[in-house]
């Protein structure tokens, strides 16, 4: 599971694979929406993520310097004028590890669960914006997009391996992917969810 991946890179990606105390750490809606943004629109400050997601200013210093204590987060230096302060994600993406929501631990469990519900609103939120905005995007894109499902019936060793070409394919279109001020290119939010179901009754 990895949340706000940003724009295609042709280099390999740096992963934080999450563990039980960096777990706590990121576990917060705004710490998570955060991250997200830094990763997908770049380096800011903290008022300018403040008016991203609008939040304070003193909000979005808090718990910036708290993603920064846990390692999610750096300065970026290089970029400040004066008394401004720049943070910069650290990682690519993030890694959660299934095995977080068995921890003997329940605090645990608990933050793994928060963390999950978080990122399922996050992909929803993301559905729900395209479908409010369709009409804005050029015809290509409403082409280019897409919304579906499908149901299979696989064993836990069918879905891993479907899992897995998924990403391989994912993965072939970062390595290729077109310098992002080419135009007509957007970021791209590529969602997959295989989710198993009990029959109903």
């Amino acid at each position: 599971m990895a949340v706000g991946d940003g724009a295609a890179r042709t280099v390999p990606q740096k992963v934080r694979k999450l563990d039980a105390r960096s777990l706590r750490g990121l576990a917060h809606p705004l710490r998570i929406r955060l991250l997200g943004s830094l990763r997908r629109d770049g380096p800011a400050t903290a008022s300018q993520l403040g008016v991203r997601l609008s939040e304070s200013s003193g909000a979005t210093s808090y718990h910036l310097r708290q993603l920064a204590a846990h390692g999610f987060v750096e300065d970026a230096p290089e970029l400040g004028k004066g008394r401004e302060r720049w943070w910069r994600a650290v990682h690519d993406s993030t890694h959660f590890d299934d095995a977080l929501i068995r921890d003997a631990d329940p605090d645990v469990r608990g933050a793994a669960q928060f963390y999950r519900h978080e990122v399922a609103s996050i992909y929803i939120e993301r559905i729900s914006t395209w479908v409010a905005t369709t009409h804005e995007w050029p015809e290509a894109w409403m082409s280019g997009a897409d919304m579906s499902d499908a149901i299979l019936h696989l064993t836990p060793e069918q879905s891993i391996e479907l899992k897995n070409k998924l990403r391989h394919v994912i993965e072939s279109y970062r390595a290729s992917a077109p310098d992002k001020d080419e135009p007509g290119a957007a970021l791209v939010s590529v969602q997959t969810q295989l989710i198993p179901m009990r029959p109903r009754d």
